[in-house]
């Protein structure tokens, strides 16, 4: 018998499935071990074929007899062709790494030589043919979720709303997460599963020990720090409970016939898009709720119902690594396949689904906040030209100032925010200008002043900062600008008895992340400062104020989505107070730009406006939601050869119909350690358009879709 089988490591350029031979009668789905030139690696079998005229090489063995469900199968493909990346890379998505390990499979079914023989799999006779079936999701009691009026109505908009990916556009404060809740609990009593994808799971643990407080052991987190023999069982547990974990859940080892009564309604179920084994094993798939980030979406589920996407606007949803792809894309895919509810929640959306959500009514918004008293916070603008409003301190104005002393009068918190870590982004020479440049990116050090060095933030190189200059041996070595740390420095001298805590890109690895939620949920730090990573859906109950230094810091970056990240930024922080804990809410907005629409917008929480404001500088510039985008990089060792690369594809891609394409301009970070970067901009009306542009440069770094062209 012969069979394709995509290996899931690329062979050759644009490599796709190989074909194999094997005694033993394979499905679509089943992972094997196969040979691929002098090494032997881990494939998916895609499908059977007929008898071929050209040498094959035999199949070395099959790693595990449950396959991969059906729709995983399909998202090898669409993934491959929407994105342009090739097979091997997206298939090696769907396995986690060192499946093959000696061991990784011990105590699974493919271990049991019983459940296949040389020819076939095992056919025994099912178990019983009582209508009576075992169903573990009774053994936990599914709670009962309230929904106020609002979310109520919410709730029935999102079942209603046309095709099955719909937008949830919640204000901070909102009770998105109640919605949330009730939909996997119906999902689960329909005997259906659940994916939940989050951002990043230490900033999301507050929603995920919700569901755990709910859910109990239904709920199976994924998350970064969990090791490879971990994310291998857990993979395994999921894959086997699909059908079966009423039996193989147990201590008792199963006996052989319900091992084979099993498997064969596992394989059964994968035959199609059929979703149901009852008639095979008369047991009930095993609803999970699988919480995790990007990854967790390809979680080997082959009875799932529902697909949950919080805080849909956040960049992790988009892998920035071969093979490129945006998550939500993905779980549209896979909503459509399997016909069923994809939901996205967001306070702030990311406009193109936005304008796709209006354009096809299946945007539903929340605009009400779901406690009662909860207020809007007390919005003062701080003009950051106007000298005056900073008589003792350069950094924090004289209103900040005196809301962070009564703050710690009356034991509340403050909360500053600065999406710049380090202590300054740049050391010059004041005699002859040299600048302190990164030997590999050519790109400003940031001074790290607790240890005295020099970072890059691009690729990690550190040095000491040198006493004098290099180029000219002045001593007057100045540091501009302010980051994080700096701004930690300054407090601790005007606020010595205050306990001040930094969070940010610096120390977020060397903290235990819910430690320090858990710190600050609970009142014991007195000011929080940080970058981004504070923006998220934390809720925070002794927070009275939020300071941000520089609000329009992400406004002058030289990328299509600069206004859109700075919007949502704002937006999130600010929506940190007036959840309803306080009586009192105030936000205080440093800016150079206090009348800039995305200021004005932000303050207010006002997406409409914003939305309508970004949409028709959209429109007039071309640019998504109202026309393709793609981005093509190329990198080389040496700048010569990147420019005749560059050029070289320019002259061939401006021949092409139907596409507008950029000049030849260095990348953001031209210069990185793995060579010099330069890129093309290509827009067009039509998405197939571009794919059949860039096949011919599939070698080179393309994003369709970019989130961002920096």
């Amino acid at each position: 018998m012969y069979f394709e089988v995509i290996p899931t490591e690329v062979f050759r350029e644009n490599g796709g499935a190989l074909t194999y031979q094997s005694d033993q009668k394979l499905l679509p789905g089943q992972i094997v071990l196969v040979p691929l030139g002098k090494r032997t690696v881990t494939g998916i079998v895609t499908r059977r074929i007929t008898k071929v005229n050209f040498p094959t090489k035999p199949i070395t063995r099959l790693l595990h007899p449950y396959p991969l469900p059906h729709h995983l199968l399909q998202s090898i493909t669409w993934l491959a062709k929407y994105y342009l990346s090739t097979l091997p890379a997206t298939a090696s998505l769907m396995i986690p790494a060192g499946i093959a390990a000696r061991g990784a499979l011990k105590g699974s079914l493919g271990d049991d030589a019983s459940v296949t023989d040389k020819n076939n799999v095992r056919k025994p006779e099912p178990p019983s043919t009582t209508n009576e079936r075992p169903n573990t999701t009774n053994q936990a009691k599914i709670p009962l979720i309230e929904l106020n009026i609002a979310q109520k109505t919410a709730l029935k908009a999102l079942q209603e709303a046309s095709g099955t990916t719909r937008l949830l556009r919640g204000v901070t404060g909102s009770g998105k997460t109640n919605i949330y809740l009730k939909m996997a609990a119906e999902c689960l009593k329909g005997q259906k599963s659940v994916i939940l994808l989050v951002p990043e799971i230490a900033l999301t643990s507050q929603l995920v020990r919700i569901f755990e407080q709910t859910f109990g052991n239904l709920v199976t987190v994924i998350h970064s720090n969990q090791t490879l023999s971990e994310r291998r069982k857990t993979w395994l547990n999921l894959l086997e409970a699909t059908c079966g974990e009423v039996i193989l859940g147990t201590s008792q080892e199963p006996s052989r016939d319900q091992r084979g009564a099993l498997l064969e309604c596992s394989l059964a179920r994968n035959d199609g898009p059929r979703q149901t084994c009852s008639e095979k094993c008369q047991v009930s798939p095993t609803p999970q709720i699988v919480i995790g980030p990007r990854s967790a979406l390809l979680s080997p589920l082959g009875n799932l119902g529902l697909i949950i996407i919080d805080e849909a606007h956040e960049s992790a949803y988009y892998q920035e690594n071969n093979p490129r792809y945006s998550a939500l894309r993905l779980a549209s895919f896979i909503a459509r396949q399997l016909k069923i509810p994809c939901i996205a929640g967001t306070a702030t959306p990311n406009i193109v689904d936005y304008h796709l959500a209006k354009t096809h009514h299946s945007l539903v918004e929340l605009s009400q906040k779901a406690k009662t008293n909860a207020i809007d916070p007390e919005v003062t603008i701080v003009d950051l030209k106007d000298h005056l409003n900073f008589p003792k301190n350069r950094y924090f104005s004289q209103q900040l100032l005196e809301k962070i002393t009564q703050n710690l009068h009356n034991h509340q918190q403050t909360l500053i925010f600065h999406n710049r870590r380090g202590s300054s982004p740049l050391t010059i020479c004041e005699q002859c200008g040299w600048q302190a440049l990164c030997p590999e990116c050519y790109l400003p050090m940031t001074l790290h002043a607790d240890g005295y060095l020099l970072t890059c933030h691009i690729c990690g190189h550190e040095e000491k900062v040198p006493s004098s200059c290099p180029n000219c041996h002045h001593p007057d070595i100045i540091h501009k600008g302010f980051g994080t740390k700096l701004l930690e420095t300054e407090l601790k001298h005007l606020f010595p008895s205050a306990k001040i805590t930094r969070f940010d890109g610096d120390n977020k690895k060397d903290h235990d992340l819910t430690s320090l939620y858990h710190s600050v949920k609970s009142g014991e730090i007195d000011i929080l400062i940080g970058t981004q990573t504070l923006a998220r859906g934390l809720d925070l109950p002794h927070l009275a104020t939020v300071g941000i230094v520089q609000a329009d810091s992400g406004l002058a970056l030289p990328d299509f989505a600069a206004e859109e990240r700075s919007f949502e930024l704002l937006t999130q922080v600010i929506g940190r107070v007036g959840r309803g804990h306080l009586d009192t809410a105030n936000v205080i907005v440093q800016t150079y730009q206090p009348n800039h629409p995305v200021i004005q917008t932000a303050i207010k929480a006002d997406y409409a406006t914003f939305a309508s404001y970004l949409l028709q500088k959209r429109h007039a510039q071309q640019l998504p939601p109202f026309t393709y985008l793609a981005r093509l990089a190329i990198t080389y060792k040496t700048e010569k050869t990147t420019l005749a690369k560059i050029r070289h594809a320019h002259e061939v891609l401006s021949r092409t119909p139907n596409i507008q394409i950029s000049p030849p301009m260095p990348a953001f970070h031209e210069r990185t350690n793995r060579g010099y970067t330069w890129q093309l901009i290509l827009k067009s009306p039509s998405r197939t358009a571009l794919q059949k542009a860039l096949l011919p440069f599939q070698k080179f770094r393309i994003e369709l879709d970019p989130p961002s062209i920096l």
